[in-house]
């Protein structure tokens, strides 16, 4: 039975871990590998890049693999734990990375190891929706966790800036000395993941167990991957919302990947306009997916996808246009209020139409997808800006990523939602 207690602390779970992309990924531990452990930030930026590449072929490689193995022992939530704790572990142990050459290897294992771990988490955690939440109340749900997954990440970023990155005296008299306020970061992610994570582990039902071990698990879960990768004709559906969601996902993730870059190179933002931008993009694009969840269950998955792509391609062409870096910050903030529910309609869809006692397979299928042409929307962006010497032709290739995943999802037929 769905209780709002257990939505709530499922979508907290959201809250919990954006704080390892948030702070680890992106705007703190990042960019102290490329300036104080590597040395020199553009190749340290490109190395670090590499890492997060491997990365992800290896979430690729496995992750529908223990998608289907999960599927057949039943019970989701101990498989979470797990991959919970095992992003855990290696983001504490940067605590360890001092800013010396010495440790870049170490710094890298530990990160590729999180990360891995952390996207795995994440397949368990998208397929326990349909145990969380009514079929009539998935893109709610869904949206709502994705929204706080935006403030969750921000205010973890809040309190590392706070707490321990700019102060003289950082909390807890963690001192300064081999940027240790800046390696603090890194406990501090493990500690908020940990902590608000805990909720769903001990309020919230779990899938019911299917009674085969864990020998028994693995030998079905590979048979039954095996016949659903001969079968995939007859997931017509399925197969083609696969294809399309990849394409436009990976112009999504582009856009994380190179927005900073275009605002500080084509409208001269400064690192701290930029840090500013991020955190009201990230308001706008939570403020975006709560509000566009209830469009989710009223309407459907799939349109609410189709009107975040028209949103993100109308508001991006009179971006590539304008020259005032004002009338920039204002259309990007409104082009944030699309992002959110791009994303969360998709974990929706895919929710519904993955097969019955197969959503975790699924949802690694999902993420084998998105991997697998994670590379090709970065590669587009360098050529063209390459060939153009310009940016805002690089940025456009966004925009056809947008439309082709779009025109694709037009063929997915979306299952009727029922009570």
């Amino acid at each position: 039975m769905t209780t709002k207690r257990s939505v709530f602390y499922w979508c907290l779970f959201d809250w919990a871990n954006s704080s390892f992309p948030t702070v680890i990924g992106t705007f703190v531990f990042s960019v102290y590998f490329a300036r104080a452990i590597f040395g020199e930030e553009t190749a340290g930026s490109a190395v670090w890049g590499y890492a997060l590449s491997f990365s992800g072929l290896v979430v690729a490689l496995i992750s529908p693999v223990v998608g289907a193995v999960a599927d057949n022992t039943g019970r989701l939530k101990p498989w979470l734990f797990i991959f919970v704790l095992a992003t855990i572990g290696p983001t504490a142990l940067l605590w360890f990375a001092l800013p010396d050459p010495a440790f870049i290897v170490f710094a890298l294992a530990m990160v590729i190891a999180g990360s891995v771990m952390f996207e795995l988490a994440t397949v368990f955690y998208n397929a326990l929706l349909p145990s969380i939440a009514p079929r009539h109340m998935m893109g709610r749900v869904s949206g709502w966790g994705w929204g706080l997954g935006y403030f969750g990440g921000l205010a973890c970023l809040g309190l590392c800036l706070v707490g321990f990155v700019q102060p003289d005296t950082p909390w807890f008299g963690v001192g300064r000395d081999e940027a240790a306020h800046i390696r603090a970061t890194a406990v501090v992610v493990a500690v908020w993941f940990l902590v608000f994570s805990l909720p769903l582990f001990l309020f919230t039902r779990d899938k019911p167990p299917t009674g085969l071990g864990i020998r028994q698990a693995v030998g079905k879960g590979l048979a039954t991957l095996l016949a659903t990768l001969r079968a995939v004709r007859s997931y017509g559906q399925v197969v083609r919302f696969l294809i399309a969601s990849a394409l436009y996902r990976d112009g999504l993730s582009t856009l994380f990947a190179v927005g900073g870059l275009y605002a500080a190179g084509t409208f001269g933002l400064s690192f701290e306009q930029i840090l500013v931008f991020a955190i009201g993009l990230n308001i706008t694009a939570g403020l975006g997916a709560g509000a566009f969840a209830w469009i989710d269950d009223l309407f459907g998955s799939k349109r609410t996808i189709l009107i975040a792509l028209a949103g993100l391609s109308v508001t991006g062409i009179p971006i590539l246009l304008i020259e005032d870096q004002n009338m920039f910050i204002a259309l990007a903030l409104v082009l944030g209020i699309f992002v959110g529910p791009a994303q969360a309609a998709s974990r929706t869809l895919m929710a519904r139409l993955s097969p019955a006692d197969m959503e975790t397979e699924f949802f690694g299928l999902y993420a084998l997808t998105g991997r697998a042409v994670a590379i090709v929307g970065p590669f587009a962006f360098a050529v063209a800006t390459d060939v153009f010497d310009s940016q805002r032709f690089g940025m456009a290739t966004i925009l056809f990523w947008f439309v082709i995943g779009g025109v694709i999802l037009l063929t997915v037929r979306e299952p009727v939602t029922r009570d």
